[in-house]
């Protein structure tokens, strides 16, 4: 579509563009081309991205929701990390047969295993629709302003998505300056075909993660079905391979340092527009938080699954993704400091400001951010432990899900009209939406964990949180027994609380609460009532933090939020006009990019040179039998002996296990194609490095770095190790 604001955007993105910063969109590669056949690229535009024939894109997909994956043979073979594929494998696993332990490998179609719940999404096009958006929202603001963004994108993604054949999102680009249609078709039958045993998918475990060397076979492989037609079908004995209209090719010839390197895929989430007053929240109270939080939870978990092997497979995969952020949040900070990101962005939005002033802009963006952000700290640290800790309960979201019900019952109640009944419909839709967020949490739900983990948040929000906004349960029950005792509304029972610590009350509200019996639970929901509500401590502990959240601090965050995202609008908008020629790029926002670079060391500090590769002997030099995290299979040891590695070692006769580039990608990322010049798969991304762990933030040209685990290391793991000859002989391999 040549629209005139389409092809404005597309020149400021395009001019000057820098190899390995940015994450541009496929559709709009235009003068990104021309540096990318500078450095070494050979393939067309077309083979990139194309509506009407076959391209790279088709090749690409969604995988769960959260990861990129990419197909790798002509029967829907798919390739992605083995973290992204890491809740499917444990819940196939048992203690009986543990997949995530010990590996698993399909040596024909019908060994593989229907991985319920996960999902692949194919890109069919995208197009423009920021005049139709715009045009439909005209000067509005605040909540007009979203009721008709909404309203709007609502309307165009049912034209497209046909009734259900089509799975269709309007995401908007820029903060809210531009907007494209996407369009997808979503397959919901994918399998498990193979992955490695999780001593080699998480080698180097949380030690090693974000780092550099890196020795990790971060892979695992499912296969998409489709009915006869090629069309997505639900799980099915008669569905049949899904036929991609292209899949990737795999190089074994091994990439060396400047070789040409592309990355397609579904980057989450950058905020690289952020303000200095935003990076300053983040530094000092918002990361320390969250990281406060996330170490508290791992640290419970990991003692309750050390006690237990099926707590451990029921706990793992919630752990493994409670601990990658919490080490990134870790990193992004010690980033943000040493680099001086603050006082960097302080000094263009100086020259910012100073532009405004030349050009008679008269808004004062800057002044009204710093107005904002200083209305919002004093709720800063509330928000965090509010959400990452209390919220982290299974407990306390159970509870909070009744919180509907309490509501109606309580509104009923306050008319006054003791003949007035709630009706049955009403306690209906409320009870199926607890029933639902009760079945969800029974997955990963350990009684013993989950009370432990109750009372240490509940300590840690009290300990962190300014007294004057601690909500009411704390004065009346938790630091207050006596008063709960001598509470003639209060129907005392064989749990009553007479204790003294957190723990005491956790203990009382375990005891008490219908919420900690399912029989219980469900006799509930055949017969609730507003008494058995009121009499339920774990009711109780929810309402009250609820009732405080949404009277004194909820209207303040969402009124933060709304003006920061149209103060973020405006920003980038006037920054776009600023820039003019210069390299400008959309933040990601987990719809499909396509960043390129190239195979590239570093120095992560001084005196210290990092290369490019890592092998088998740098691995075999950090094993560690019996470790949680340096452990290896006694084959891959035996392998290593014999240095049997077949095709797949590398010139000087090593296996390479991992390589970095320098290009551009963030989380969602996780499970990309790493692809040559030539558009073979070399390998698949699934790390960033510690050194530049500011980059959702601020791109940082000298430390970034894409780790990636080397094709030729995936190959001799499917080959020699699981014996899947049938695997290897299903890709197009070429050396």
């Amino acid at each position: 579509m040549k629209k005139v604001f389409l092809l404005f955007m597309a020149t400021i993105m395009l001019q000057g563009a820098r190899a390995d910063e940015g994450m541009w969109i496929p559709m709009l590669i235009g003068k990104n081309y021309d540096e990318m056949l500078r450095l070494g690229l050979r393939l067309t535009r077309e083979d990139l991205y194309n509506i009407n024939h076959s391209s790279m894109k088709d090749a690409i997909l969604q995988f769960g929701g959260g990861c990129t994956a990419e197909m790798i043979s002509e029967n829907g073979l798919l390739l992605t990390n083995h973290h992204c594929g890491y809740d499917a494998i444990a819940n196939l696993s048992t203690v009986d047969r543990n997949l995530l332990d010990n590996g698993f490998w399909a040596h024909n179609m019908q060994e593989e295993l229907p991985a319920n719940g996960v999902t692949a999404l194919f890109l069919q096009y995208m197009d423009d629709v920021t005049d139709e958006v715009k045009e439909a929202i005209g000067d509005a603001t605040g909540d007009e302003y979203t009721k008709k963004l909404e309203a709007k994108k609502k309307e165009i993604e049912e034209k497209a998505a046909q009734k259900g054949k089509f799975v269709a999102n309007v995401k908007d680009y820029f903060n809210g300056n531009q907007f494209f249609l996407l369009v997808y078709k979503k397959y919901t039958d994918v399998r498990l075909v193979g992955t490695p045993p999780k001593s080699l998918g998480k080698y180097g475990g949380d030690t090693d993660n974000w780092m550099w060397p890196r020795h990790t076979a971060d892979f695992s492989m499912f296969r998409v079905y489709a009915d006869a037609d090629n069309q997505p079908k639900p799980f099915s004995q008669s569905n049949v391979p899904y036929h991609p209209k292209k899949f990737l090719p795999v190089s074994i010839d091994g990439p060396r340092e400047g070789d040409f390197t592309m990355i397609f895929g579904y980057p989450g989430r950058t905020n690289r527009y952020e303000v200095s007053y935003g990076v300053d929240l983040a530094v000092n109270v918002v990361n320390p938080s969250i990281v406060a939080c996330r170490d508290l939870r791992l640290g419970i978990m990991r003692r309750h699954m050390d006690l237990n092997k099926a707590t451990y497979l029921q706990l793992t995969s919630s752990y493994s993704r409670i601990a990658n952020y919490w080490k990134y949040y870790i990193g992004q900070t010690e980033q943000l400091k040493r680099l001086n990101i603050v006082a960097n962005k302080k000094k263009a939005e100086d020259e910012f400001s100073a532009w405004e002033r030349d050009n008679n802009m008269n808004a004062d963006l800057l002044g009204k951010f710093a107005s904002i952000y200083s209305g919002y700290m004093p709720y800063a640290k509330y928000s965090v432990f509010y959400n990452e800790g209390i919220r982290s309960s299974a407990m306390a979201k159970n509870a909070a899900a009744l919180k509907p019900l309490y509501d109606a019952y309580e509104r009923f109640e306050a008319t006054g009209d003791k003949k007035a009944v709630i009706s049955k419909d009403t306690v209906e839709k409320y009870i199926n939406s607890a029933k639902a967020a009760y079945r969800a949490s029974l997955k990963e739900y350990d009684p013993g964990t989950e009370k432990e983990m109750l009372a240490e948040m509940t300590q840690l929000f009290y300990k962190n949180v300014p007294k004057e906004q601690l909500p009411d349960i704390f004065d009346k029950v938790i630091l207050n027994p006596a008063r709960l005792t001598k509470d003639k509304k209060h129907k005392c029972t064989k749990a009553c609380y007479h204790g003294s610590s957190f723990a005491d009350y956790a203990d009382y509200m375990f005891a008490g609460t219908f919420l900690a019996d399912s029989v219980k639970f469900n006799e509930f929901c055949k017969a609730p009532s507003f008494q058995k509500l009121k009499e339920d401590p774990a009711v109780a502990y929810a309402v009250s933090f609820s009732k405080n959240y949404s009277a004194n601090f909820q209207p303040k965050i969402e009124a933060f939020n709304s003006k920061k995202a149209e103060l973020s609008r405006q920003y980038v908008k006037e920054l776009l006009t600023m820039k003019k020629g210069k390299m400008m790029y959309p933040d990601a926002n987990s719809t499909m990019r396509v960043s390129y670079g190239k195979v590239l060391s570093y120095d992560p500090q001084d005196g210290i040179h990092a290369n490019y590769f890592t092998t088998m002997d740098g691995l075999m030099r950090k094993y560690k039998p019996g470790s949680d995290e340096f452990d290896v299979p006694k084959d891959l040891v035996d392998l290593y002996k014999d240095k049997d590695y077949g095709r797949y070692a590398d010139r000087d006769g090593s296996l390479h296990t991992c390589f970095i580039t320098d290009n551009d990608i963030t989380g969602g990322n996780s499970g990309s194609p790493v692809i040559n010049a030539r558009g073979e798969l070399i390998g698949t991304a699934f790390d960033g490095n510690w050194e530049a762990m500011s980059g959702d933030i601020a791109f940082d040209k000298k430390y970034k770095r894409t780790i990636v685990c080397d094709i030729r290391y995936v190959l001799f793991l499917i080959d020699k190790m699981g014996h899947a000859s049938n695997l290897i002989r299903e890709m197009d391999i070429r050396e």
